[in-house]
């Protein structure tokens, strides 16, 4: 691979920075060169990004966050307060190298749409379900961005007039995260998420029932979802995805009884590519530019 033909995609969480470089060609032919905690600090970033281009020439970098960003600034990352404000680009990318920054479950979603499970679509949801719950709208054939680049953030949506709301997570993220399945793990004496995935696998009622409660808020707000913008595909990202075996049915069965019958056989399915998503995503970017959520023609 030459210097001029590969692109930098940073995939920048709450826990970790993943890095790796990518031909502009097949951003999935990812050449991975690390993972480390996420950095404390804007310095450590700065210095982590410059480490890895130290012997490097790229033709663009793309870079995921787990918050709200507006071009290339982020706006608000909850969990690493120290971005809020920056401009990446400004304080990342090398002279006249172009970067492309995103929400994480936006980049995921661009991976998915360019050469994944939703390829060739024009309309389709992402949720992606970690420990919080990040999402993501293609409409059209570009990722929807909003004003201020925070459009459809689905952890947001909430099913309970009753609720009073919390700053930091919307309704959604605590009712289906992974924080709540271990919450629904504990209050039934199990160990976290999993241990109640595997107890729903087993067929045991406890755990079938509190996953039945997990689906029913996924189900309805994405019913809502799927009303306001019917999707062609829903797509399940994050650790969760791995689960949808149990998931599924719930969540199908509350989006139907929510739904119009012209609505109702709307597909629910794992993006392929799991926890590479967005570094892929990245990698598109990085090719595309700084308005990276239009469509490639």
């Amino acid at each position: 691979m030459t210097a001029a033909s590969s692109v930098l995609a940073l995939d920048l969480g709450g826990t970790s920075l993943r890095a790796a470089f990518a031909p502009l060609g097949d951003p999935a032919a990812l050449e991975m060169v690390g993972r480390w905690p996420a950095p404390a600090s804007m310095a450590e970033l700065e210095g982590r990004v410059a480490s890895i281009l130290a012997d490097r020439t790229v033709a663009g970098i793309g870079i995921t966050a787990p918050g709200l960003v507006e071009g290339t600034v982020t706006r608000w990352v909850p969990n690493l307060p120290f971005l809020d404000g920056i401009d990446l680009q400004e304080r990342l990318a090398p002279a006249s190298v172009p970067l492309a920054a995103g929400n994480d479950a936006q980049m995921a979603l661009l991976a998915e749409s360019a050469v994944g499970a939703a390829a060739g679509l024009d309309d389709a949801i992402l949720l992606a379900i970690g420990t919080g719950i990040g999402s993501a709208v293609l409409t059209g054939g570009r990722i929807a961005r909003g004003a201020h680049g925070g459009a459809c953030s689905f952890g947001w949506a909430s099913a309970d007039i009753g609720d009073p709301g919390e700053d930091r997570s919307g309704w959604l993220e605590r009712k289906a995260a992974g924080r709540a399945l271990d919450a629904h793990a504990t209050a039934i004496g199990l160990a976290d998420g999993a241990a109640l995935i595997d107890a729903a696998r087993r067929g045991e009622g406890a755990a079938l029932a509190a996953i039945g409660a997990v689906g029913d808020a996924l189900g309805t707000v994405l019913a809502g979802a799927v009303a306001l913008l019917d999707p062609q595909l829903v797509l399940v990202a994050g650790g969760v995805s791995e689960s949808l075996d149990v998931l599924a049915p719930p969540v199908l069965a509350a989006m139907r009884r929510q739904l119009p019958p012209h609505l109702r056989g709307i597909t629910l399915r794992a993006g392929v590519f799991g926890p590479r998503a967005g570094l892929v995503g990245a990698a598109v970017a990085a090719g595309r530019g700084r308005e990276w959520w239009r469509r490639k023609e």
